[in-house]
C-alpha cells in the first residue's frame, strides 16, 4: 500500500474553537462505541464486537471476507479478529473455510443463522446510531461532513 506524501507540519497552536473540535472528536470518539455496544449488548444481547465483523460479513461478496480483510474493516488485530470469529463460530454464525486463491489463508463466512441474528440486532443498532449520533447532526451537511472524516481516516484520498 503506498504512503501517502509528507505533509508539511503546522506548529501554530490550536484556536479556541479547533480545540474545542478535537476535544469533543475525541470524546465522541470514545463514547460512542461505549454507549451503542451497551444498547445492542442490552436489548439485542449481542455486543458490538460481534454486531460488527456479522455486518461486514453480510456485505461482502459471498457473505465471505479473508479474516486479515475482516479485521481491517473492523480496525482489530488479525489475532483480536480470531479470537472474535472463534466465538462467532461457537454460536453458528460464521465458519472458517481455507481460501480457495492461496489454501493458506482463511476466510470467514456468515452462515444463514449469523445472518438472522444480525437481522434480529440490526433495529436496535439503527435505533442507537440515530438516537446517539445521526439525530444530533440534523440540518447539517451530512456529505461534507463524511467526506472530511473520510479524508482524516484515509490521508490522499481524494475519492470523497
Amino acid at each position: 500500500m503506498p504512503t501517502a506524501p509528507k505533509q508539511p507540519q503546522r506548529l501554530e497552536p490550536l484556536s479556541p474553537t479547533e480545540d474545542a473540535f478535537v476535544r469533543e472528536l475525541s470524546r465522541v470518539m470514545v463514547a460512542l462505541p461505549r454507549v451503542v455496544d451497551a444498547d445492542i449488548a442490552r436489548e439485542a444481547q449481542l455486543p458490538l464486537s460481534e454486531y460488527t465483523p456479522l455486518m461486514h460479513l453480510s456485505e461482502a461478496p459471498g457473505k465471505a471476507m479473508r479474516m486479515n480483510e475482516l479485521a481491517a474493516a473492523c480496525s482489530l488485530s488479525l489475532s483480536g479478529m480470531t479470537r472474535v470469529v472463534i466465538r462467532l463460530e461457537k454460536q453458528g454464525w460464521v465458519e472458517r473455510t481455507k481460501s480457495d486463491q492461496d489454501k493458506r489463508g482463511c476466510n470467514a463466512v456468515l452462515t444463514d443463522e449469523g445472518l438472522a441474528r444480525l437481522e434480529r440486532a440490526w433495529p436496535t443498532f439503527l435505533s442507537s446510531v440515530r438516537r446517539n449520533l445521526v439525530d444530533h447532526f440534523e440540518g447539517h451537511d451530512l456529505d461534507s461532513l463524511t467526506a472530511a472524516l473520510r479524508h482524516v481516516a484515509t490521508p490522499g484520498d481524494t475519492s470523497g
